[in-house]
């Protein structure tokens, strides 16, 4: 077998079980659906030379991090609300913009949108967002047209829709999926592209104002639209004031 028919079977390999995986998740509530998904997972990360596990491209000497006493005094984070569909926390508050505005297909930034999802390169992020201390939702359904939802008993879930971009949220949580044909670093501003909104030092969304932006706990110092999407990277954007300590999610198992 060649090094290409290869890589299209392990491709394939984990798009079926990536499939197999959200279907359990939908009808179990994602627990122990997640654990089968994440052991059947680990055997096919090997066969693909590992690359979920070196997702974070960006090593701390190369971020544009201060410490987070440099802002002072935070107001505590809020209490995390319900766990939805993916077993995270869903902020209970209105979202930050809807996704009237995203794109619907056209390629972005060098992104595509694939009628499938592409998961040689599988990796999650979380995002937060607060406008003058108040939380707002990051929207299900950002990368993903014609999105189509899946009600579970924690809520809606994004199944299906006209195509996948390779940064996109399946629920309201703050999780964003990269799932990628290649191993590469995306970067905030390439989501908030895809969202159709703009993010700067001064705007988020339609939010103005000075914007904060914390990175794994600390002060990220450059412009936000180049914080990295690495795995398991914590970021929290904050317009105005005041500001709130970083907030912290445990990722389950399966993201």
């Amino acid at each position: 077998m060649s090094k290409e028919s290869r890589r299209r079977a392990v491709q394939q390999a984990r798009q079926a079980q990536e499939r197999t995986r959200r279907r359990r998740w939908l009808g179990l509530g994602g627990g122990a659906a997640a654990a089968i998904a994440l052991a059947v997972a680990i055997p096919l990360a090997t066969a693909s030379g590992g690359q979920a596990g070196s997702a974070a491209a960006g090593s701390s000497a190369q971020l544009r991090l201060a410490a987070l006493s440099t802002l002072g005094p935070l107001r505590p984070a809020p209490a995390p609300g319900a766990n939805g569909s993916e077993g995270v926390p869903v902020p209970a508050a209105a979202p930050l913009a809807s996704t009237a505005t995203a794109v619907t297909g056209q390629t972005t930034d060098g992104i595509s949108c694939n009628t499938s999802e592409q998961l040689v390169f599988h990796i999650h992020a979380h995002l937060t967002i607060f406008v003058n201390g108040q939380a707002r939702q990051v929207p299900a359904g950002i990368g993903i047209p014609g999105a189509a939802a899946t009600q579970t008993p924690a809520g809606p879930f994004i199944e299906n829709g006209t195509c996948f971009y390779w940064l996109h949220t399946h629920a309201p949580d703050g999780i964003i999926h990269i799932e990628s044909p290649v191993q590469r670093t995306y970067t905030l501003g390439e989501f908030f592209d895809e969202w159709g909104q703009p993010l700067s030092t001064t705007q988020v969304g339609p939010a103005k104002g000075h914007v904060t932006a914390l990175y794994n706990g600390k002060v990220w110092t450059g412009n936000p639209r180049n914080i990295p999407l690495n795995a398991h990277a914590q970021i929290q954007l904050e317009v105005g004031t005041p500001l709130t300590a970083p907030e912290t999610i445990t990722f389950p198992n399966g993201l």
